[in-house]
C-alpha cells in the first residue's frame, strides 16, 4: 500500500511539472510572439524636430494652432506622434546646432520659422521641412517656386514683410502731425532688418516723413531705445516684424504704455497684450497649416508636391483702450477700417 501511494505522488508530481513545464513554454511563447508587435508599435511613432527662434512661453497660441492643424491631419502628440521642441531664445546662433541635432536624432519632419528654417535646410536635403515664414520664401532661398517647391522644403507664408511700407502709412495716418517716424529692428537677422529698414525708406521717402531706425537684440537693449524714443521728436513706432519681437509681444506693449509711445506691430498678441495697432496676416492660421503640412508629410505626402500656402487674411486691429490711456484719438478713417476694435 505504501509503495502504491508513493507511485501515486511520484506521478502526481512528475504530471505537475510537466503541467509547470506546459505554462512556462505557453507564457514564453507569447512573450517572444508578441516582440515584433511592440517593435512596430514603437517604430510606428513617428517624431516631429519642432525648430523654433523664440521662446516657448511667447509662442504658446501659434504652438497651440499648430497642434490642431496636426489634429486635422490625424495626430495627437503623445498618442501617435511624438515631438521634440527646439526653442533658440533668441539666440540665432544657437540654430545650426539645434538644427543638426534634430537631423541627428533621425525625426520625420522639422518644422521651422525664419531664421531657423533657413537653418534647417542647411543642415539637411533629405529630411522634410516645413516652414512659416512672414518673408518671401523665393527672394530668401527657401524654394525656388511656391507651386512647385521642390527638393524638401516646402510650407507657409504671409508675406508679412511686404506688409512693412504698409504699417508705416498707418502709423502716419495715426499721428499725421508727426514729421518723423521711429523703427524698431532685430539685428539679430540683419539679412530680413537690412530688407525691412530698404522697403521703410523707400515708403517714408514718399510720405516726406524722417526715419530713424533703432537696432536692438536683447530685452535690455529694448528698453534702452524705447527710453531713448520717449527723449526724442519720434512720437510714433513702427515695429519690425520678427519673430525675436513676435515672442516678446508683451513685453514690448508694456514698454509703450510706460513710456507712452504709440506704435504700431504686426500680430494681434501686441494688442491683445496692451498694444495701440497691429497690422498682419493670420499667423496662427499659418501654424495651422503648418500642422496639417507635418500630417501630410507623416502619412506619405513629399514636400515637392506640396504647394506653398500663402495666408490672404489681414487683420487691423486697434486697442482703443490703449489709445485712451496714451491721450490720443484715434481717426474715424482708421477706426472705419479696423478688423477688430478693443473697447
Amino acid at each position: 500500500m505504501a509503495a502504491r501511494l508513493y507511485v501515486s505522488i511520484e506521478k502526481l508530481d512528475r504530471g505537475a511539472r510537466m503541467r509547470r513545464r506546459e505554462f512556462v513554454a505557453f507564457v514564453v511563447a507569447g512573450v517572444v510572439a508578441s516582440w515584433p508587435f511592440v517593435g512596430r508599435a514603437q517604430q510606428i511613432v513617428p517624431v516631429i524636430g519642432f525648430l523654433n527662434i523664440a521662446t516657448q512661453e511667447g509662442y504658446a497660441s501659434n504652438l497651440a494652432a499648430f497642434h490642431e492643424g496636426l489634429k486635422e491631419s490625424g495626430y495627437q502628440e503623445g498618442k501617435n506622434v511624438s515631438i521634440e521642441y527646439r526653442w533658440a531664445d533668441g539666440r540665432y546662433d544657437r540654430l545650426p546646432e539645434l538644427a543638426a541635432d534634430l537631423v541627428k536624432r533621425r525625426v520625420a519632419v522639422i518644422v521651422a520659422n525664419t531664421p531657423a528654417n533657413l537653418a534647417a535646410k542647411k543642415a539637411t536635403d533629405t529630411v522634410p521641412i516645413i516652414f512659416t515664414t512672414a518673408s518671401d520664401p523665393v527672394q530668401i532661398g527657401l524654394v525656388s517656386n511656391l507651386n512647385r517647391p521642390g527638393g524638401n522644403v516646402t510650407g507657409v507664408t504671409q508675406l508679412d514683410a511686404a506688409l512693412g511700407p504698409k504699417r508705416l502709412e498707418l502709423a502716419h495716418e495715426l499721428m499725421p502731425a508727426a514729421s518723423s517716424i521711429a523703427l524698431l529692428l532685430n539685428t539679430g537677422d540683419p539679412i530680413r532688418a537690412d530688407s525691412l529698414l530698404k522697403e521703410a525708406q523707400e515708403a517714408a521717402t514718399r510720405m516726406q516723413l524722417e526715419l530713424h531706425a533703432r537696432h536692438v537684440h536683447a530685452d535690455p537693449e529694448i528698453e534702452t531705445a524705447f527710453a531713448e524714443f520717449a527723449q526724442s521728436k519720434e512720437r510714433v513706432l513702427v515695429i519690425g516684424a520678427d519673430a525675436f519681437f513676435n515672442s516678446r509681444s508683451k513685453l514690448l506693449a508694456e514698454l509703450c504704455q510706460r513710456y507712452a509711445l504709440p506704435a504700431i506691430f504686426e500680430h494681434n498678441e501686441f494688442t491683445d497684450a496692451g498694444g495701440l495697432m497691429s497690422y498682419s496676416g493670420n499667423i496662427r492660421d499659418s501654424y495651422r497649416w503648418a500642422g496639417i503640412y507635418a500630417g501630410r508629410i507623416l502619412t506619405g505626402a513629399k514636400p515637392a508636391d506640396l504647394p506653398v500656402q500663402q495666408s490672404t487674411t489681414v487683420e487691423l486691429i486697434v486697442n482703443l483702450k490703449a489709445a485712451k490711456s496714451l491721450g490720443i484719438t484715434v481717426p474715424l478713417s482708421l477706426l472705419g477700417r479696423a478688423d477688430k476694435i478693443i473697447e
